[in-house]
Order: C-alpha cells, then structure tokens, then sequence
C-alpha cells in the first residue's frame, strides 16, 4: 500500500512539474512569434539599420556598393581595350552604359525598392489574416491559437497527464511551438541579412560572370518573405476545424502544428532557397548554387 502511494506521488510530481513548464512557456511564447514571422516595413525603420544600410549614396554600404560599381566599370573597360588584341566577344559599349544607368538608379534606391517589396509581401498575409477574422471573427494569429487550443484539446481534461494523448499532444504541440521560436528568429535575422544584400546583389546583374548571385539571391529572399503568407494559410486551416473531442480533430491539429515546424522545407521543395530549421544546422539548401554550375 505504501509503494503504490510512492508510485502515485512520483507520477503526479512529474506531472504537475511538466504542467508548470509547459503552461510557463505558453505564456510568454506566442505574441513573440506573432512579431517574428509577419515581417512588415518596422523590420527597415530600426536607426543603426539604416544607418548600416546607407540613406545616401555616400555612406553605409551604398557607399561600398557605388564603389565596386565604379570597380565593375573599370573592369569592362580594361576588358574592352584588350578584347581588340584578342578578338574575345564582349558585350557592347552601348549596352553595357544602359544597363549601367538602369542598375546604378537601382543599387541606390535598394532601400525604397526592399520597402515596397516587403510591404507587398506583408499585404498577401495581412489579408489572409483579415479573411479569417471575418469569416471566424477572430484573430489568425499565434496569440489566439494557443487560446483555441486551450479551449478545444485542453480543457476536457481537469488533470494534467503526461502519459494519455492529451498530455502528449500538448507536450509535443508545445515543444513544436518553442522550436518555432529559434527557427522563426533565424528568419528573422536572415531576412534582414538579405535585405542588407540588395545593393550587391544588383551589382552582380552589371556582369554575367556574376549574375547567378542575384538569380540566388532573390530566390532565398522570395522563399523567407513568401513563408509567412502559407503560416497564415496554415493559421487558417487550424482555425476552420471543427473540434468534436476525438482523436482525428486532435490529430488534425497536431498535423498543422507539424505543417507549421516544417513550412520552411516545404517551400524550399517549391522554390528553393535557405533553410531556416533548427535541427537542419542551418544548412543551404542545394539549389542556392545550381545556377552557378548551369
């Protein structure tokens, strides 16, 4: 009689710690990772970004970039003196001045043009976020899914038990959540890190030797952006299910919660571009170089 209350002190010790570390990290989780994965123009408005960046095309890395434009000229112009003696075929002199000028107005208006991309990006998942609240009259938003799953998975059940369904199911949608902590920040800072590279990459279009660094460069850029307006699909579908208290409604869930942990591999099977999952040790997705080798 003894050992079983021993046994029945263990087991409900170790459910009520698991219990207050997983209610601990869903009280603090969910409105960062709102903040995290829809990105919108606040991600440029940041001082010593723009300070790094260059306002002008005097200073920050304009300044680097007008530099290696003027490196880029001196090159195709030594490349045109000795193409005489070679007889290699360049491009023309006429082309190569009009893409000068067209790519010159770009690299130092990078800034308003990553504004304006971001800002369409953001309009596709604002609006995605805005169908469901009307359809749903609820925000899509991670805040509220933790709140939803709390009343539709959580709440049959008044004790914590990590060894039924329920338990595992919030242990894993929970971890799952926390994973997507580290995996959307690296985004995050990726997205910054590839707006920090428009300049440069633009540069790349002034030689044909280098393109393939844009053609790279815009594919990675379109993949991290394009993720957050399939996380609102995802958000969406989560939100249209009809919790009955069985177990395909809780499986349905965990699949979206599954779907949402590995969005990142998914768009890189559809369009390539950078990983951004934890557990992938942050590798580059094989497509990155492929049109190098072309």
């Amino acid at each position: 009689m003894e050992q079983q209350n021993i046994s029945y002190i263990i087991f409900e010790t170790i459910n009520n710690l698991l219990n207050n570390l997983l209610t601990s990290i869903d009280t603090t989780l969910y409105e960062v990772l709102d903040e995290l994965v829809f990105i919108d123009t606040n991600i440029l408005k940041v001082p010593f970004f723009e300070k790094i960046f260059g306002t002008y095309s005097n200073n920050g890395l304009l300044l680097i970039a007008n530099s290696l434009l003027i490196a880029f000229v001196i090159y195709y112009a030594v490349k045109l003196a000795y193409s005489s003696y070679t007889s290699q075929p360049i491009e023309s002199p006429r082309h190569f001045i009009l893409k000068l000028l067209i790519l010159g107005i770009c690299i130092n208006s990078s800034y308003f043009i990553c504004e304006q991309f971001l800002n369409i990006n953001y309009l596709f998942s604002s609006s995605i976020q805005e169908l469901g609240q009307y359809i749903f009259d609820s925000s899509i938003s991670f805040a509220k899914l933790i709140e939803k799953l709390n009343i539709d998975i959580y709440s049959t059940s008044t004790n914590f038990n990590i060894f039924s369904f329920d338990g595992i199911s919030k242990a894993f949608i929970t971890i799952s959540l926390f994973n997507l902590i580290f995996s959307y920040a690296l985004r995050y800072i990726l997205v910054k890190l590839f707006v920090l590279l428009t300049p440069f990459s633009l540069l790349t279009l002034l030689n044909n030797s280098t393109s393939w660094f844009f053609k790279s460069w815009i594919r990675c850029l379109f993949s991290l952006l394009i993720m957050q307006s399939f996380i609102a699909l995802i958000l969406l579908l989560i939100f249209s299910i009809n919790f009955n208290s069985n177990t395909l409604s809780k499986l349905t869930y965990l699949g979206c919660i599954y779907a949402l942990v590995h969005i990142n591999s998914y768009i890189r099977q559809l369009v390539g571009g950078i990983s951004t999952e934890v557990s992938n040790n942050f590798g580059i997705s094989s497509n990155f170089f492929n049109h190098r080798r072309m």
